[in-house]
Parts: structure tokens; C-alpha cells; sequence
């Protein structure tokens, strides 16, 4: 398993969700901002807490998860 420096996982925390270095922020928070077109610039000026780095690392996080698991798709009936 690749390792993570920034991303930690904690079920007293956001329900064990991966967070940003053990705060409230969520991987899938920033992800989804950047998703949704907004800039790191914006990010990190509405989470004043969170670094570049941070972003940086949640991306590749998410990316790196995408790849981690082959799931079989269902065929769809007729």
C-alpha cells in the first residue's frame, strides 16, 4: 500500500472518512472543490488551515484509490 503522509484516518473524526493531517476537512471535500472547478487559490483561502500540499495530496489519494480496487460491472438485462 502506498503511504500517505498528509491523509489520516481516525473513526472519532468525520466517521473515519480519510481527513486532511487528522482535521475535519475530508479528502472528499477538497476533491470535490477542485472537482467542481473551484481553484486552490479558493481553496485554500475558504480553509485558511489547509496547505498546498494538502490538496496536492488528497488528489492523489483519490486518484491513487480509483486505481486500488477492479470492481466487475452487472450486465444489465434484457
Amino acid at each position: 500500500m502506498r503511504t500517505f503522509e498528509r491523509i489520516s484516518f481516525d473513526p472519532r473524526v468525520m466517521g473515519g472518512k480519510p481527513c486532511i493531517r487528522g482535521i475535519r476537512v475530508t479528502v472528499g471535500m477538497v476533491v470535490g472543490m477542485v472537482a467542481s472547478g473551484h481553484s486552490r487559490e479558493t481553496i485554500l483561502s475558504l480553509y485558511p488551515y489547509l496547505e498546498r500540499e494538502d490538496i496536492d495530496e488528497a488528489l492523489s489519494y483519490a486518484a491513487w484509490r480509483a486505481e486500488e480496487i477492479d470492481v466487475p460491472l452487472a450486465h444489465a438485462s434484457k
